[in-house]
């Protein structure tokens, strides 16, 4: 009798160790392709198309449940800059848009004769090139999730990659990588085509945060550049930022630093402001009130009620329009929707930081919407105009109608293989390995707000700048870090650059360009069994030119 006890026991360990190894097993079963793409941008899903395309297996992982980054989180009013050296995917996507809209039914709030055809600096309907390059939201993101139908792309939604432990290396290649949901996914090539860059940093690759010092690049545009008054973002009137006017020992107003703004063309570790770029209907059924945000507290517009009084009355100046009496509505002036000073900690800061920042910004728009709507410092008439707007009722329905992207002007950018600065958007240097071209003004948002010398308040670092000689070349060495660094991440968003130039690389058509010249490379380097940075440009370049990317102005 005790000996069949003791086999009965003996049997049920086994049994026990076997279903403990399975489970532990299935735990950490990876998820396995040739390309891992972490990101939910058009950059990681234009990246992602290219990869299915050339017979690659993809995954992206996506930190985000919506798709399409800016693109589809009420950037509508595209920064096309010259839209000629938009190819490839990026025009791909804009010909999409085109479609759409040729669909009478979608003309829902509005007819098309009504709509004005106006973009940025280019008719936002070319029907000749049979593009489109203003839209609404919703639309964008109906354009990312058919591509992920139509090419069967695998997404992973709402997984945050473990920044501390979940990056596993061999050397210098990235073997796998981990979300906190404890997922894991294998690869032999990876694109960071996140705003942040987290899994570049999380790899031990190289980064720079904020702006460099013009020495270090021998540029003009970088640094802190007090005294500079570009655009129409800075106070034309002498404005007091205490909060008893021209009483220093009242203390400041909200919103405005007590400290030195800095020497002219010295590096600091300040960011242009970030904002939401928010969609607007004037339609009345389409239309959900400004709601009064919790914790609002009026005094926080108090420097905009005084820039009212100083006779300015360009409110409604950025209110753009996209199709079906909608906006997308971006900063304009002074004191605008730009959220100045309140991100510097956000590019490396904890997920949970990050998102009390986001918060912090919503709540100070949802603020000011309410605050101009509402206040009676405001002249009467822009609360009259402001009664004919609201929320866009049809866009992001599961977020309050409130985007669910902020926009994240800039956070790391890689210190990679080749720097692009100032000196490639002004085509002053020969780039013999393009992957792309860039044409958009250098800009730079605000990056603080101050007290001159003279007591009076002043916005510091809003740059716009035009490259001198039209389109540039963007180098393939700028989307790869140093091979000691990692040799099989490619990184299309937070691209090597310095501050300035990034201000003009930085746009979505772009994004979504570099993306594809990732995957393009990241494919080549599959088959090649190589490094990222020993990808040879003659097979790129005839891949990319293959593809329909633009290489350069002819």
């Amino acid at each position: 009798m005790n000996n069949c006890i003791m086999k009965y026991f003996s049997f049920s360990w086994v049994i026990i160790v076997f279903f403990i190894a399975s489970c532990s097993n299935s735990a950490y079963k990876a998820e396995e392709a040739d390309l891992i793409i972490y990101g939910g941008t058009s950059a990681a899903i234009t990246a992602a198309v290219q990869a299915k395309k050339s017979g690659k297996s993809v995954i992206v992982v996506s930190p985000d449940k919506h798709l399409g980054g800016l693109s589809s989180g009420g950037l509508g009013f595209t920064d096309t800059g010259d839209k000629s050296v938009i190819g490839g995917l990026a025009r791909d996507f804009y010909h999409r848009v085109y479609l759409h809209y040729q669909d009478s039914a979608v003309w829902r709030w509005q007819q098309p004769s009504e709509y004005g055809n106006k973009g940025q600096g280019t008719p936002a309907i070319d029907g000749n090139e049979r593009t489109m390059w203003i839209f609404e939201p919703h639309v964008a993101e109906r354009i990312f999730e058919d591509y992920v139908k139509e090419y069967e792309l695998e997404v992973w939604r709402d997984e945050w990659l473990d920044r501390e432990n979940g990056v596993v290396k061999e050397g210098e290649r990235i073997v796998s990588i981990r979300t906190l949901s404890g997922n894991v996914y294998k690869g032999k090539m990876f694109i960071d085509a996140t705003y942040e860059g987290d899994l570049m940093a999380a790899a031990g690759v190289s980064y720079h945060v904020g702006r460099e010092s013009n020495s270090v690049y021998g540029e003009k545009w970088n640094g802190i550049q007090t005294g500079v008054l570009h655009h129409d973002h800075w106070f034309k009137s002498d404005i007091s930022p205490y909060v008893i006017p021209d009483d220093s020992t009242s203390g400041l107003l909200y919103g405005v630093s007590s400290g030195s703004p800095g020497v002219y063309g010295e590096g600091d570790r300040r960011l242009q402001a970030y904002c939401f770029r928010m969609c607007l209907s004037s339609h009345p059924d389409n239309r959900v009130p400004f709601p009064k945000p919790e914790h609002y507290n009026p005094e926080n517009y108090e420097l905009l009620a005084r820039v009212f009084a100083s006779g300015w009355r360009e409110t409604f100046y950025k209110f753009d329009p996209i199709p079906n009496r909608k906006t997308d509505t971006n900063n304009h002036g002074p004191f605008s929707t730009d959220f100045i000073g309140m991100n510097y900690d956000y590019p490396e800061a904890s997920y949970e930081r990050r998102r009390e920042i986001i918060k912090e910004h919503e709540q100070y728009q949802k603020g000011l919407l309410y605050f101009l709507a509402n206040d009676e410092r405001v002249p009467f008439s822009v609360r009259e105009e402001m009664a004919d707007w609201g929320l866009a009722k049809d866009e992001f329905v599961d977020n309050g109608h409130w985007p669910h992207q902020l926009y994240i002007r800039e956070a790391r950018r890689m210190i990679g293989k080749y720097i692009m600065t100032e000196h490639d958007t002004f085509s002053e240097r020969e780039i013999a390995d393009p992957v792309g071209m860039g044409s958009y003004t250098l800009d730079s948002h605000n990056v603080q707000r101050y007290v001159k010398a003279d007591g009076y308040v002043q916005n510091e670092g809003d740059i716009g700048v035009k490259p001198q000689k039209g389109p540039y070349k963007i180098s393939y060495g700028s989307l790869v870090p140093k091979k000691e660094e990692c040799a099989n991440l490619l990184v299309p968003v937070c691209v090597s650059s310095s501050h300035i130039a990034f201000g003009s690389i930085r746009m979505e058509p772009v994004f979504m360009i570099l993306g594809q010249s990732a995957a393009l490379a990241a494919s080549l380097a599959i088959d090649k069994d190589i490094s990222v940075q020993d990808v040879p440009y003659a097979k790129l370049q005839k891949s990319l030119l293959e593809n329909k990317q633009i290489l350069s102005k002819q």
